[in-house]
This record gives structure tokens, C-alpha cells and sequence, in this order.
């Protein structure tokens, strides 16, 4: 089967700009793709972080700044065009979650989940997106995560915005491949994380942050539109969707429980 987006054999023609890089799944990522020979720019608020991230790789590029700061996205975007000559690949890993109930939701806290996790993104999208479009090349890879897939219980503001991430790489990707571009979408499962830290329940198919980079790195390289794992899990989640809704109603209150 021909592939959705252009396959990327050779990574060390890629220059990529990964948000989110100082931890969990974006640090796992950012350290495999440099050793497979990429040009990564690190960016993140905690710059002792991406420091860390990066070591001594001659080809990282530590860019950290606030990705609610607007002006930021502009500098930072300047410093790594100077550096590295432009932009090839931004992958949109940076997230914020907090395990809540919907009458636990305060409008200060869904506030700046969504702004983390959506607005951010689409600032991004406003920085890299002109330059992308006026060579005909280039690729926007987003994470969102099978939390979008349904409504699941303790994901109240997390999992509508993760949902908005799912149905933004969609039309990006009917926006944008006409015009030479390729879009990603990555669909992880649970992952060991500071944000799945949170958690006070069971979570089936956890993964390690450094397998979710094998696989999106995978993904990525196959030219896949949707990248999800793990498959024994996401599918099960996938198959859930096309359940009626009685019986997905009745299944989804079991998906979620306390330890």
C-alpha cells in the first residue's frame, strides 16, 4: 500500500524543530533522532532540561522559550533558520494534563490546558507555515493521543483537546499535501511520563517513552499518516468508536478505575 506522505530514508538531511523536547515522549524522540543523524532543534521553557536532552550532539540546537509566548515562537524560529538554514520537519509534542472529572474542571485550568495544547500549535503552525508553503516542502507532525478517540472519563479537558488535534492534522493533511507537504498524526497510548505520573489508575499497555520514539520515529520514516501504538491497545480503543452508543456508554465507565 503507497504511503500517505513522503517516505524519509535519510535522516540526516532532515532538519527537524521538536516543542516539547525536555521530557517524557518529545526527550525520548529528540534523542533518537539524533542519533539517527538529524539536525534537532530542542525546544522547551526548561532549558537545563533540553541541555540535558541534547548532550553532546554536535547537531542539536537548544531553543528553549515559552510556547505561550508568541513573540518566542518568531524568535526562536529566527535563531534556528540562522543555524540550521530552515525548518524541514515540526513535530508538536508539548502537552499539559491534569486527571480531573468534569465538575472538578475550573475555567483557569481548561483555559491553559487548551492554550498548551491546542492554541500553542496553531501559533506554530502561523510561524513555520509560510515558508513551508512558499518551497513546496516541508512536514507538520502533531501528537495528539487515543484519549481523543472517545470520550474517556478523568480526560475532561485533555481529551476534547486532543480530539481538536486529531481532526486539525486531518484537514491539514487535505490542506496541505496538494501542495507538497506531509502531515503526521501520532496517537500514543499510555506512556511513562510526568503527565501519566498523574494517574491514580490502572493503565493497560503502558510503554516506555524510549519505545513511543521507536515507533513514532518508525512512522515517521514509513511516511504513515496516523501513527498509533501500541496496536494491541489502540485498536481495541479504535474498534470502541463504531460500537452504538448504548453499548459504548456502558463499556466506557469500566475503561477508567481507581487503584
Amino acid at each position: 500500500m503507497a504511503s500517505l506522505n513522503t517516505r524519509i530514508h535519510d535522516w540526516s538531511r532532515q532538519r527537524v524543530w521538536l516543542i516539547g523536547a525536555s521530557s517524557g515522549i518529545g526527550a525520548a524522540l529528540a534523542q533518537d533522532l539524533l542519533s539517527a543523524g538529524a539536525q534537532v532543534a530542542l525546544s522547551a521553557r526548561r532549558a537545563d532540561r533540553l541541555e540535558t536532552v541534547a548532550g553532546d550532539a554536535a547537531q542539536a540546537l537548544v531553543a528553549p522559550f515559552d510556547i505561550l509566548n508568541k513573540d518566542g515562537w518568531r524568535d526562536r524560529y529566527a535563531d534556528i533558520c540562522a543555524r540550521f538554514g530552515g525548518v524541514d520537519l515540526i513535530i508538536f509534542c508539548a502537552a499539559d494534563y491534569h486527571p480531573e472529572r468534569s465538575w472538578e474542571v475550573t475555567s483557569e485550568g481548561a483555559a491553559h490546558t487548551l492554550a498548551v495544547n491546542l492554541g500553542s500549535v496553531y501559533t506554530g503552525l502561523a510561524t513555520v507555515l509560510p515558508d513551508m508553503l512558499a518551497r513546496g516542502s516541508g512536514g507538520i507532525a502533531i501528537v495528539a493521543s487515543v484519549a481523543g478517540y472517545l470520550g474517556l472519563p478523568n480526560a475532561s479537558v485533555y481529551g476534547p483537546s486532543k480530539a481538536a488535534l486529531i481532526n486539525l492534522a486531518e484537514l491539514l493533511y487535505a490542506d496541505l499535501h496538494p501542495r507538497g507537504l506531509g502531515v503526521y498524526l501520532i496517537n500514543p497510548g499510555f506512556v511513562q511520563t510526568e503527565l501519566t505520573a498523574k494517574n491514580t489508575f490502572a493503565m493497560p499497555a503502558l510503554q516506555t517513552p524510549q519505545a513511543a520514539a521507536s515507533a513514532i520515529r518508525g512512522g515517521l520514516s514509513d511516511g504513515a499518516f496516523e501513527i498509533h501504538f501500541p496496536r494491541r491497545f489502540t485498536l481495541i480503543i479504535k474498534l470502541l468508536r463504531w460500537l452504538p452508543y448504548r453499548l459504548r456508554f456502558a463499556l466506557m465507565t469500566h475503561l477508567v478505575v481507581p487503584t
